[in-house]
């Protein structure tokens, strides 16, 4: 979720590294300076990025790395870059492959409402091509977690396992928080219920530009075709999902408590809960090295 990504990313300091673009941009546009700097930073990394032809328009994906194939999915109005902090020390054992959703980041379509039936395509495109050469894990943070099991119930051929983030395709997220705030006290009420209540205050500036990107950025498009992701939901079918599934769970997250990753767990038939504690909604930005050995654990360890 791109609330809770910028303002953890700004608040860690994140926003240092991009401040030679100059101080009006960092204070006017942090959304854009983020998203400069985090996608540098996966060059940085090592990583490349390339399109892919898809029935929903070239999809950009970052590759890197080796070992096995891991894909890291974002959440709902993010981008790759939200998995900038991570991607050094797990492409020294994997190989990345970091799409941005469909009408994210530089992925088609650039405007319009976006639908999971978009995100589905693009993604079908990039993980399907990468699972050519064998099966892959695919890691997914909130709307990524989501469409990780999807692509599982869909095709399961070609997963070795899924990690599921603080996501996932039941209803049940806290309907209080508005993920699409108008004021600056709704962005920063939304942003806590992302968030570790230790974590340090989002500047006024990040919470502003928050708001001013709500309606018509990548968030608000999503958020516009929520009439029809009914259809793409597993309610009364998560026994359908074979794959083996890594559920991880900050225990801060308010937005999608771990109420709902319980029931994720009791509804899936090879599931395993694992949380981090003092960590909310996004982990691969809140609490990076965390998440990092979380991962590992996991992935190292015998599946559920």
């Amino acid at each position: 979720m791109r609330t809770a990504t910028v303002a953890a990313v700004v608040v860690g300091g994140g926003l240092l590294v991009a401040a030679t673009v100059g101080a009006w941009w960092m204070f006017k546009r942090p959304l854009t300076v983020l998203e400069w700097s985090s996608r540098r930073a996966l060059a940085k990394a090592g990583l490349t990025a390339s399109e892919i032809p898809s029935a929903a328009g070239p999809q950009t994906a970052w590759r890197g790395g080796q070992g096995p194939t891991l894909v890291l999915l974002h959440g709902a109005g993010d981008h790759a870059g939200s998995w900038a902090l991570v991607a050094k020390e797990l492409s020294a054992q994997y190989t990345l492959v970091i799409p941005d959703l469909a009408g994210h980041g530089r992925s088609f379509p650039r405007t319009g409402p976006i639908h999971v039936a978009d995100v589905l395509t693009g993604l079908e495109a990039v993980v399907g091509g990468e699972a050519r050469l064998g099966p892959v894990t695919v890691v997914g943070n909130s709307l990524g977690g989501w469409m990780a099991l999807l692509l599982a119930h869909r095709h399961p051929e070609w997963f070795e396992r899924a990690v599921v983030i603080s996501g996932g395709a039941i209803r049940g997220q806290n309907t209080q928080v508005k993920v699409i705030p108008s004021t600056r006290e709704e962005a920063r009420a939304t942003v806590a219920a992302t968030r570790d209540p230790a974590s340090p205050p989002v500047p006024d500036f990040v919470l502003d530009d928050i708001v001013r990107n709500a309606q018509r950025g990548p968030l608000g498009r999503f958020a516009a075709t929520a009439a029809g992701m009914g259809d793409y939901l597993l309610d009364g079918r998560l026994h359908e999902v074979q794959v083996p599934v890594e559920l991880v769970w900050g225990e801060s997250d308010r937005l999608m408590p771990l109420d709902y990753a319980r029931r994720l767990a009791e509804g899936l038939p090879r599931a395993r809960l694992t949380t981090i504690p003092r960590c909310g909604h996004v982990p691969q930005v809140e609490c990076p090295a965390a998440l990092v050995a979380t991962l590992r654990h996991v992935l190292g360890g015998e599946g559920p």
